[in-house]
């Protein structure tokens, strides 16, 4: 499939399998409120979905000619791509933990090690403002490897692109809030 077909493939699933409309707001993660909701979990439950949207992840890469040694982002948004993309990409998968386990190998990245001459793709499911990013991308950073992209499969509005370039970040969502036709999500001042 092209880029261009897994893109147009991946705006059908996230709108027909992935997003519910309500009457009211409900509050989001960033804690901005919407009354579009995307469940990129859901949406992505089935193996050829997350399929469609692993392989778009690699070519987006590949058509911005990035190269990366391991895929992975703060645990939960993270943890699909991370594996899906490992497998179609043939390279590393890890996920950032909230916080440093507190027993045996007290790690907080789980999965490929992260090190100097690591080329990270970092990715997630849905983005407002990027702050569950952005601190993950420090914990990668802070491993010496570097973080050659974010992607995420939907930005919900227009304030994570700045904040990732002002962390020095390339950063390029799969899908915007504009491809599935939802409202802009404006995070609280």
């Amino acid at each position: 499939m092209s880029q261009v077909t897994n893109r147009d493939e991946l705006v059908r699933i996230v709108v027909q399998q992935g997003l519910t409309s309500f009457d009211e707001p409900v509050e989001l993660a960033s804690g901005a409120m919407s009354r579009d909701f995307i469940d990129a979990k859901r949406a992505l439950a089935n193996g050829r979905d997350l399929s469609v949207a692993c392989a778009a992840i690699v070519d987006l890469a590949a058509s911005m000619g990035i190269a990366f040694d391991a895929c992975g982002g703060m645990t939960m948004g993270a943890d699909m791509f991370a594996h899906g993309v490992a497998l179609a990409a043939d390279c590393d998968w890890f996920v950032v933990r909230k916080a440093p386990k507190d027993r045996g190998t007290r790690q907080q990245i789980e999965g490929g090690v992260l090190g100097a001459g690591t080329r990270v793709l970092m990715v997630e499911d849905t983005i407002t403002t990027g702050g569950s990013t952005l601190t993950a991308l420090e914990v990668v950073r802070a491993t010496g490897a570097e973080v050659v992209l974010v992607t995420a499969l939907v930005d919900r509005g227009d304030t994570a692109a700045p904040a990732f370039a002002a962390a020095g970040v390339t950063y390029s969502p799969l899908l915007t809030w504009r491809d599935v036709g939802i409202d802009p999500v404006v995070p609280p001042a």
